[in-house]
C-alpha cells in the first residue's frame, strides 16, 4: 500500500495474537469442549481468531482434558472437499514445519494429552499437520503466536482466576479472548478486564460476523478501527474542512471581531 501511487488507501488490519479461553468449574464441560474443538482445530487452527491457550480450573481440568483427548481422537483430517473432511491441511511447507519444530519444542516443555490421527498417504497430498494439544506450566513457554491447530492449556486455582487478565494482557495481542462461566458477575470482569477486541461468553471464539460482532483487534493484533460496526464506512472516508474569509466578499465584519 505504501509503494501504491496516488492517494494513501485507508487500511484496517487484524493481525492474530495469543488467543486465550478461561473456563470455569460453573461451565458446562461439554460445550466448553465442543467451542474448543470449533476454535482451536477447525480450518486447520489457521484463524486469526482461533484459540491459541486455554486457562481451566483445576477443579475441573482433568475431566476436561479426558473429554478433549476423546473429542480430538475423533477429528478426521483429509480433503477439505469430502464432507466427511473436519480438518483440511495447513497453508505451506513453511507453516508445516513451523508446527512440527512447537510440537517438539512442547514434547520437552509441555505433557501431551492427545494427538489427532492422521493417515500416512496424507502427507503426500497437502501439508497436513495432525491437531494436539499439550498442558504447559505457564505463558512463559510460549514464545510466539502459533498459527496453526495447536492448543495449549494451563490448569490454575479458582482464586487465581481473577489475575488472569494482567497475565493475558502482559502478551500484548488484543484479538478474541473468551469466557466460559455460569456466573455472570465474572464474565462480566473478565470481559472489561482483557484488553481484546472481541469478547465470547460461553460459545466458540471463531465465527464472527461483521454485521452484527464488529471485528478487530487492539495492540499487537490490529491497527484500532474493526471491520463492520457504525464506524465502518467512517474509516474509509477522507474529511474535508472549508474555510471561507467572508469579509473578502463584503460579508459581516462583526462575524470576526473580538467579544
Amino acid at each position: 500500500l505504501a509503494e501504491k501511487p496516488g492517494e494513501i488507501v485507508p487500511f484496517i488490519a487484524e493481525t492474530g495474537g495469543q488467543n486465550a479461553m478461561i473456563i470455569d468449574s460453573t461451565a458446562l464441560i461439554e460445550q466448553a469442549v465442543d467451542d474448543v474443538i470449533h476454535s482451536a482445530f477447525y480450518s486447520a487452527g489457521q484463524r486469526c481468531s482461533a484459540t491459541r491457550i486455554v486457562f481451566v480450573q483445576d477443579d475441573i481440568a482433568q475431566p476436561f482434558c479426558n473429554m478433549l483427548a476423546g473429542a480430538i481422537a475423533e477429528l478426521n483430517l483429509g480433503d477439505p472437499w469430502e464432507v466427511s473432511t473436519d480438518i483440511g491441511p495447513v497453508i505451506n511447507l513453511a507453516a508445516l514445519e513451523k508446527l512440527e519444530a512447537h510440537r517438539q519444542y512442547l514434547e520437552r516443555s509441555g505433557r501431551k494429552i492427545a494427538t489427532a490421527k492422521i493417515d500416512p498417504e496424507l502427507k503426500d497430498q497437502g501439508f497436513f499437520f495432525a491437531p494436539c494439544a499439550y498442558e504447559i506450566d505457564s505463558l512463559d513457554v510460549l514464545k510466539e503466536e502459533i498459527f496453526g491447530p495447536i492448543l495449549h492449556i494451563i490448569r490454575v486455582k479458582a482464586k487465581d482466576i481473577t489475575a488472569l487478565p494482567q497475565r493475558i494482557n502482559r502478551l500484548g495481542y488484543g484479538l478474541t479472548f473468551g469466557i466460559h462461566s455460569r456466573i455472570e458477575s465474572r464474565t462480566r470482569a473478565l470481559s472489561t478486564s482483557v484488553h481484546a477486541g472481541n469478547c465470547y461468553i460461553n460459545r466458540g471464539m471463531t465465527g464472527a460476523i461483521v454485521g452484527t460482532q464488529p471485528f478487530g483487534g487492539r495492540g499487537l493484533s490490529g491497527t484500532g478501527p474493526k471491520a463492520g460496526g457504525p464506524n465502518y464506512l467512517r474509516a474509509f472516508t477522507s474529511e474535508q474542512t472549508i474555510t471561507t474569509n467572508t469579509t473578502a466578499i463584503g460579508g459581516d465584519t462583526y462575524l470576526h471581531s473580538e467579544i
